[in-house]
């Protein structure tokens, strides 16, 4: 049986508890929104960030407390409500196959749908706060983060300039923020120690980090991933892939690409690029550096007690490096 399926039997149970956790918070009486919202819960993805919380908390608890559920059931409304808006920003059709509320009611229903699932999220994680407010204080720091995330990558888009500090600061805050908080909220949700809390941070941020990476290294192969392939380089976006093949250049042939990319859709700009990064062995360079971070998460989980969960911390880090979709 494949990882993926594994983990989900796993756990079938804590996830169920989230998922009617997700559709209580959600219920709200009026009919185009309850459609909506049974349409979005219906057509979920991989709830990675949410297993991940529930995974830490079967290894430090022995079982998901109502706490780390309602916490995991926060961080899915907050991932869903930032795809519900990058489906209008990049008026996206479809998402994994179907089409998205874009699509279905229109841009201003769907920014709207997905300020309401932020705003409950962020019930759910006031709700777990014990007056000190630290998990609100952390939630709120990864919005902030996301949002400058997508921002910076607009930037950078615009002028083709980007770095890799860019380049990884770009994917920190728009990727891996979430991964990390996610992780460090389950772990101060069990009660643990800052230094466990550390070690679930470095885990959380070298999972998110080589969760984007394999994303950007996908998005120059042959596998269908939800989107098109070559998407990134279409919006200008400048990628580890490409990123490794400029770094492999002269100036003067670095200068040549990056005119390319800021012109990309004149006729063959698309495919010299691409040609670039497979003659430098750009995706080759990119998986290095995925691997790196692999090591890392793998690494942090020295503070977990042994056992099916940890393996299954574990078998993630190896299932993000493996992952076709």
């Amino acid at each position: 049986m494949a990882f993926a399926s594994q983990l989900s039997d796993y756990l079938k149970k804590e996830e169920q508890g989230v998922l009617d956790i997700m559709t209580g918070s959600l219920r709200s009486g009026i009919e185009l929104l309850d459609m909506a919202n049974a349409h979005l819960l219906s057509h979920q993805g991989k709830r990675l960030r949410s297993k991940l919380m529930l995974l830490i908390g079967k290894a430090l608890e022995g079982a998901a407390s109502d706490k780390v559920s309602r916490l995991s059931a926060a961080s899915e409304l907050l991932h869903n409500a930032t795809l519900l808006h990058d489906d209008v920003a990049d008026d996206s059709s479809f998402r994994r196959g179907v089409p998205t509320a874009h699509s279905l009611l229109g841009a201003r229903a769907a920014v709207l749908l997905g300020d309401y699932w932020l705003v409950k999220a962020m019930d759910l994680v006031i709700s777990c706060d014990s007056g000190g407010g630290e998990f609100t204080r952390i939630y709120s720091k990864t919005l902030g983060d996301l949002a400058e995330g997508e921002l910076l990558e607009l930037q950078k888009a615009e002028n083709a300039d980007t770095s890799r500090e860019d380049y990884l600061r770009i994917i920190y805050l728009k990727t891996a923020s979430l991964f990390e908080v996610c992780c460090v909220a389950a772990a101060m949700a069990c009660g643990a120690s800052t230094d466990v809390i550390e070690d679930m941070r470095e885990y959380g941020v070298s999972i998110g980090m080589a969760f984007q990476i394999k994303d950007d290294i996908m998005d120059y192969g042959s596998l269908s991933i939800g989107k098109p392939v070559g998407l990134d380089l279409s919006e200008k976006k400048i990628t580890l892939p490409l990123l490794c093949a400029l770094e492999d250049c002269s100036k003067e042939e670095e200068e040549s690409l990056r005119a390319m990319i800021r012109q990309i859709e004149a006729p063959g700009n698309e495919e010299a690029v691409c040609l670039a990064v497979r003659q430098k062995d750009g995706v080759k360079k990119s998986e290095a550096v995925l691997e790196e971070y692999i090591s890392k998460a793998k690494s942090a989980l020295g503070c977990i007690p042994e056992g099916e969960a940890r393996d299954y911390l574990d078998g993630v880090a190896s299932y993000v490096s493996s992952r076709e979709v």
